[in-house]
Protein backbone atom coordinates (compact mmCIF):
# COMPACT_ATOMS: atom_id res chain seq x y z
CA UNK A 1 0.00 0.00 0.00
CA UNK A 2 0.98 3.69 -0.39
CA UNK A 3 0.41 6.37 2.07
CA UNK A 4 0.37 9.94 0.99
CA UNK A 5 1.43 12.59 4.10
CA UNK A 6 1.15 16.02 3.39
CA UNK A 7 2.60 19.00 5.27
CA UNK A 8 2.71 22.62 4.92
CA UNK A 9 4.81 25.63 3.76
CA UNK A 10 5.01 28.06 6.48
CA UNK A 11 2.42 31.00 6.91
CA UNK A 12 1.74 34.32 8.61
CA UNK A 13 4.85 35.45 10.50
CA UNK A 14 5.99 31.94 10.91
CA UNK A 15 9.53 31.34 9.26
CA UNK A 16 9.07 27.54 9.74
CA UNK A 17 5.99 25.06 10.15
CA UNK A 18 6.59 22.12 12.04
CA UNK A 19 4.60 19.72 9.45
CA UNK A 20 7.10 20.19 6.79
CA UNK A 21 9.80 19.36 9.26
CA UNK A 22 7.69 16.06 9.91
CA UNK A 23 7.56 15.14 5.90
CA UNK A 24 11.41 15.82 5.64
CA UNK A 25 11.82 13.12 8.76
CA UNK A 26 9.68 10.43 7.56
CA UNK A 27 11.11 6.80 7.00
CA UNK A 28 10.55 6.05 3.03
CA UNK A 29 8.16 3.41 4.07
CA UNK A 30 6.74 2.18 6.99
CA UNK A 31 5.95 -1.90 7.70
CA UNK A 32 6.39 -2.62 3.93
CA UNK A 33 4.19 0.58 3.27
CA UNK A 34 5.80 3.39 0.28
CA UNK A 35 5.29 7.10 2.14
CA UNK A 36 5.00 9.67 -0.32
CA UNK A 37 5.40 13.08 1.29
CA UNK A 38 3.48 16.47 -0.48
CA UNK A 39 4.32 19.64 0.80
CA UNK A 40 1.09 21.88 0.50
CA UNK A 41 0.62 25.59 -0.51
CA UNK A 42 -1.51 27.49 2.70
CA UNK A 43 -3.60 28.39 -0.27
CA UNK A 44 -7.73 28.22 -0.43
CA UNK A 45 -7.41 27.69 -4.13
CA UNK A 46 -4.46 25.58 -4.80
CA UNK A 47 -3.34 23.38 -1.81
CA UNK A 48 -5.91 20.34 -3.42
CA UNK A 49 -5.31 21.11 -7.40
CA UNK A 50 -1.64 20.50 -6.17
CA UNK A 51 -2.72 16.90 -4.21
CA UNK A 52 -4.85 15.62 -6.64
CA UNK A 53 -2.15 14.43 -9.01
CA UNK A 54 -0.58 12.50 -5.98
CA UNK A 55 -3.86 10.85 -5.19
CA UNK A 56 -4.85 9.83 -8.85
CA UNK A 57 -0.86 8.67 -9.55
CA UNK A 58 -0.39 6.50 -6.52
CA UNK A 59 -3.93 5.81 -5.31
CA UNK A 60 -2.95 5.71 -1.88
CA UNK A 61 -4.72 3.57 0.89
CA UNK A 62 -3.93 6.12 3.20
CA UNK A 63 -3.68 10.08 3.94
CA UNK A 64 -2.38 11.41 6.67
CA UNK A 65 -3.18 15.38 6.40
CA UNK A 66 -0.72 17.22 8.94
CA UNK A 67 -1.70 20.81 9.65
CA UNK A 68 -0.30 23.32 11.93
CA UNK A 69 -2.20 25.01 14.51
CA UNK A 70 -0.68 27.31 17.01
CA UNK A 71 -2.76 27.28 19.50
CA UNK A 72 -2.78 23.87 20.23
CA UNK A 73 -0.50 22.48 23.04
CA UNK A 74 -1.44 18.33 22.06
CA UNK A 75 -1.34 16.62 18.58
CA UNK A 76 -4.76 16.82 17.95
CA UNK A 77 -6.88 13.81 16.08
CA UNK A 78 -9.67 16.26 13.91
CA UNK A 79 -12.87 14.66 13.63
CA UNK A 80 -14.58 16.60 11.16
CA UNK A 81 -14.13 18.69 8.01
CA UNK A 82 -16.99 21.23 7.55
CA UNK A 83 -17.85 22.90 4.09
CA UNK A 84 -16.81 26.11 5.01
CA UNK A 85 -14.41 28.99 4.48
CA UNK A 86 -13.84 31.83 6.79
CA UNK A 87 -10.99 32.80 8.80
CA UNK A 88 -9.64 36.61 9.60
CA UNK A 89 -6.50 35.46 7.96
CA UNK A 90 -4.73 35.82 4.34
CA UNK A 91 -4.27 32.76 2.82
CA UNK A 92 -0.01 32.77 1.63
CA UNK A 93 -2.18 34.29 -2.00
CA UNK A 94 -3.87 37.23 0.32
CA UNK A 95 -6.96 35.52 -0.10
CA UNK A 96 -9.50 35.70 2.76
CA UNK A 97 -12.58 33.93 3.12
CA UNK A 98 -16.04 34.57 4.68
CA UNK A 99 -18.03 32.29 5.12
CA UNK A 100 -17.67 30.75 2.01
CA UNK A 101 -18.85 27.21 0.78
CA UNK A 102 -16.08 24.83 -0.34
CA UNK A 103 -17.38 22.87 -2.83
CA UNK A 104 -21.02 24.54 -3.57
CA UNK A 105 -22.94 21.37 -3.74
CA UNK A 106 -21.29 19.01 -1.35
CA UNK A 107 -22.01 17.99 1.95
CA UNK A 108 -21.85 19.91 5.34
CA UNK A 109 -19.40 17.99 6.56
CA UNK A 110 -17.48 14.91 6.15
CA UNK A 111 -15.80 12.59 9.17
CA UNK A 112 -12.55 11.19 9.21
CA UNK A 113 -11.83 7.89 8.59
CA UNK A 114 -8.99 7.89 11.02
CA UNK A 115 -9.61 5.18 13.49
CA UNK A 116 -9.20 7.70 16.34
CA UNK A 117 -9.96 6.23 19.51
CA UNK A 118 -7.64 3.53 18.65
CA UNK A 119 -4.69 6.47 17.64
CA UNK A 120 -5.42 7.78 20.76
CA UNK A 121 -5.16 5.11 22.85
CA UNK A 122 -1.88 4.64 21.58
CA UNK A 123 -0.95 7.67 21.60
CA UNK A 124 -1.77 8.46 25.14
CA UNK A 125 0.07 5.28 26.61
CA UNK A 126 3.14 6.45 25.10
CA UNK A 127 3.39 9.37 26.92
CA UNK A 128 2.61 11.46 23.58
CA UNK A 129 0.10 14.67 24.51
CA UNK A 130 -2.66 14.21 22.70
CA UNK A 131 -6.68 14.95 21.88
CA UNK A 132 -9.69 14.00 19.64
CA UNK A 133 -10.55 17.24 18.48
CA UNK A 134 -14.31 18.16 17.31
CA UNK A 135 -13.36 21.53 15.31
CA UNK A 136 -10.29 21.99 13.00
CA UNK A 137 -10.96 25.80 12.31
CA UNK A 138 -11.99 26.94 9.14
CA UNK A 139 -8.53 28.18 7.87
CA UNK A 140 -6.53 26.37 5.01
CA UNK A 141 -6.17 22.39 7.18
CA UNK A 142 -10.17 22.08 6.94
CA UNK A 143 -10.01 23.19 3.37
CA UNK A 144 -7.91 20.66 2.37
CA UNK A 145 -9.43 18.06 4.43
CA UNK A 146 -12.84 18.75 3.56
CA UNK A 147 -11.29 18.60 -0.22
CA UNK A 148 -9.63 15.26 0.51
CA UNK A 149 -12.79 13.72 2.69
CA UNK A 150 -15.38 14.98 -0.63
CA UNK A 151 -13.37 13.49 -3.60
CA UNK A 152 -12.54 10.16 -2.11
CA UNK A 153 -16.49 9.77 -1.49
CA UNK A 154 -17.79 10.94 -4.67
CA UNK A 155 -15.08 8.33 -6.61
CA UNK A 156 -15.54 5.61 -4.50
CA UNK A 157 -12.27 5.16 -2.99
CA UNK A 158 -11.10 3.03 -0.74
CA UNK A 159 -8.96 5.28 1.31
CA UNK A 160 -8.57 6.08 4.84
CA UNK A 161 -8.51 9.83 5.40
CA UNK A 162 -7.94 12.66 8.04
CA UNK A 163 -6.78 15.94 9.66
CA UNK A 164 -3.88 15.77 12.18
CA UNK A 165 -3.11 19.16 13.75
CA UNK A 166 0.17 19.77 15.76
CA UNK A 167 1.58 22.96 17.81
CA UNK A 168 4.49 24.52 17.12
CA UNK A 169 7.95 23.04 17.64
CA UNK A 170 9.48 23.93 20.78
CA UNK A 171 12.87 25.00 18.93
CA UNK A 172 10.86 27.38 16.63
CA UNK A 173 9.44 29.35 20.11
CA UNK A 174 11.14 31.88 21.98
CA UNK A 175 8.27 32.67 24.69
CA UNK A 176 7.85 29.52 27.21
CA UNK A 177 4.31 30.37 27.40
CA UNK A 178 3.93 29.52 23.63
CA UNK A 179 2.26 25.59 23.48
CA UNK A 180 4.52 23.39 21.82
CA UNK A 181 6.11 19.73 21.72
CA UNK A 182 9.65 18.63 20.64
CA UNK A 183 9.58 18.18 16.95
CA UNK A 184 10.80 14.68 17.76
CA UNK A 185 7.89 13.91 19.60
CA UNK A 186 5.57 15.35 17.03
CA UNK A 187 7.08 13.36 14.41
CA UNK A 188 6.90 9.89 16.66
CA UNK A 189 2.80 10.81 17.14
CA UNK A 190 3.11 10.20 13.48
CA UNK A 191 4.59 7.38 12.86
CA UNK A 192 2.10 6.27 15.69
CA UNK A 193 -0.57 7.28 13.70
CA UNK A 194 0.34 5.66 10.49
CA UNK A 195 0.65 2.41 12.01
CA UNK A 196 -2.37 2.51 14.23
CA UNK A 197 -4.22 3.13 11.14
CA UNK A 198 -2.90 0.55 8.94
Amino acid sequence: MTIIVTGFEPFLNNEVNPTSEVLGLLPSSIRGNDIITVRLPVEYDRCFDVLKPYIEKYNPGMIVLLGLAPTRKNICIERVALNVSNSKYEDNSQIIKTEEKIIEDGKNAYFSTLPMTKIYNILKKKGIPVEISNTAGLYICNNIAYHVLHHIEVNNMDIKAGLIHVPFMTKQVKDDSVNSLPLVIILEGIIDTIKATL
